[in-house]
C-alpha cells in the first residue's frame, strides 16, 4: 500500500501545477477553486473564488462549474487538497486544470490580493439549508438575495404571496407600498394579515408578520400614495419591482417611472377565475405601454371589489411573482421577459403568449421623446385588490 506522501507524489506526477505569480495573471479570467473548509475560506479568499469542499467536489463541481474546458485554478491552504481535487477534476472531464503550489497560505505571505468573504452565519445556513443544496443559488445566491432589495407595490392579494415567499427567500430588503388599512372583507385573501389586524395600516401588519417569519428581512413602509410627485424617490434604490395594483393610473405611473430608472417590474393582474404574469424588464423587452398602449374605458375594466375574485387565485399568480423576481435577482432560468403568462383556474390551464416590444412605443420605442411622469387618474377609478 503507498503512503500517503507517496499517493500524493503520483497525483502531482500526473497534474499541472502553477506557482502563485501565474495563478495572478490569470485573475478575473479563469475559474478559482477554493477546496478549503467553510471555517478557512471565511477567514479569507481569493477574490470571486468559487467555493466548494474537498469532501464536496465530485458530486457538486459539475453544477458549479458547468463548463469543462474553462481554465480552473485549484487552491487549498497549502497545495496538497488541490492537487487531489486537480486530479478528481481531470477525471471528471475537466480539460484545463491547475494546482496553485503552497495554497492559501503562500498566495497570502506573498501580500497578493485576498479578502474575506460574506459568509452565512450557522443560523442562516441552517434555515437557508435547502437553497445551499441547489448548485444554481448556493451560498453565493443566497448571499446575493440577503443584499437585494425588491419594492412591492400592493400589501394586498397579489403583495401578500408574493412578500412571504419574497421574505422566506430571505430577500434582505423589502419595501411595500400601501396607504390602506386592513379590513374584514381583505382575509378571504390577503394571507398577510389576520383578524386581530383590522383597522391597522397594512403597512404595519405586514412589517409585522415578515419579521415574525423572518428577522433577517429588513421592511421599510410607505403608508403613501404612489403618485407622479414621489414615484421616482420610492422606487430608487431597488433592484426590482413586484407590482401588486389593479388600477391603470397606477401601471402607467410606475411603467414610465420604471424606464426612467431602468428597474425591472414583475407585473401580476387577477380577475375572477383568471391571472397574468409578465416581466418588463427596461429596453430589454416590452415596457406595459407595448403590451396595453391604450386603456380601455373604466366601464370594461371592473375592479375585484365589483367583480369578485377567487380567494386562492392571488396566492397563485403572487408565488410566480416571487420565482420571476427571484430568477431576476440571480439571473436564473428564462424569465417572463417578452411572455405573457395566462392561468384559467376554472380549466387549470397554463398559456404563453409572446409580447414584442413596439417600434412606435411612445415610451419605450427608439424614437420615443423623454419620458415625463405624470398622474393618470383620469384613465379610471383606482381599486384594491
Amino acid at each position: 500500500m503507498p503512503s500517503p506522501r507517496e499517493l500524493l507524489n503520483q497525483v502531482k506526477a500526473v497534474i499541472t501545477e502553477v506557482q502563485p505569480d501565474e495563478a495572478q495573471a490569470h485573475l478575473g479570467q479563469a475559474v478559482f477553486l477554493d477546496v478549503r473548509e467553510p471555517d478557512e475560506y471565511q477567514q479569507g479568499a481569493l477574490p470571486g473564488a468559487v467555493h466548494l469542499p474537498r469532501g464536496h467536489l465530485e458530486f457538486q463541481v459539475e453544477g458549479r462549474i458547468p463548463d469543462k474546458s474553462a481554465k480552473v485554478v485549484i487552491y487549498c491552504a497549502g497545495g496538497t487538497r488541490s492537487a487531489f481535487a486537480a486530479k478528481t477534476l481531470a477525471d471528471l472531464g475537466y480539460t484545463d486544470v491547475v494546482s496553485m503550489v503552497g495554497g492559501f497560505n503562500r498566495w497570502k505571505d506573498e501580500d497578493r490580493p485576498w479578502s474575506t468573504p460574506q459568509a452565512l452565519s450557522a443560523d442562516q445556513r441552517n434555515r437557508y439549508q435547502r437553497h445551499l443544496l441547489m448548485p444554481t443559488v448556493g451560498e453565493a445566491g443566497q448571499l446575493k438575495l440577503l443584499d437585494s432589495k425588491v419594492l412591492l407595490l400592493g400589501a394586498g392579494g397579489l403583495g401578500s404571496p408574493a412578500a412571504l415567499y419574497l421574505a422566506a427567500a430571505g430577500v434582505g430588503t423589502l419595501g411595500i407600498v400601501d396607504m390602506d388599512v386592513v379590513d374584514e372583507s381583505n382575509l378571504q385573501r390577503q394571507i398577510l394579515h389576520n383578524m386581530d389586524r383590522i383597522g391597522e395600516r397594512k403597512v404595519d401588519s405586514a412589517k409585522k408578520t415578515i419579521t415574525l417569519l423572518n428577522p433577517d428581512v429588513n421592511v421599510v413602509g410607505y403608508d403613501v400614495r404612489l403618485g407622479a410627485d414621489n414615484v421616482l424617490d420610492v422606487i430608487d434604490g431597488y433592484d426590482l419591482i413586484v407590482d401588486g395594483t389593479d388600477n391603470f393610473p397606477t401601471r402607467y405611473l410606475l411603467n414610465d417611472a420604471s424606464l426612467v430608472k431602468r428597474i425591472p417590474v414583475v407585473h401580476g393582474s387577477i380577475f375572477q377565475f383568471d391571472g397574468q404574469v409578465t416581466v418588463f424588464d427596461p429596453y430589454n423587452g416590452p415596457c406595459y405601454r407595448c403590451l396595453i398602449p391604450v386603456p380601455p374605458p373604466a366601464d370594461q375594466a371592473p375592479s375585484c371589489a365589483e367583480a369578485g375574485v377567487l380567494g386562492v387565485l392571488p396566492g397563485i399568480v403572487g408565488s410566480i411573482q416571487a420565482v420571476e423576481a427571484i430568477k431576476m435577482l440571480l439571473g436564473l432560468g428564462e424569465p417572463l421577459v417578452g411572455r405573457l403568462l395566462a392561468y384559467d383556474a376554472l380549466d387549470e390551464s397554463f398559456r404563453t403568449f409572446n409580447v414584442r416590444r413596439d417600434p412606435a412605443c411612445p415610451a419605450c420605442g427608439p424614437d420615443a421623446g423623454e419620458i415625463v411622469i405624470a398622474e393618470y387618474d383620469d384613465l379610471c377609478m383606482p381599486h384594491a385588490h
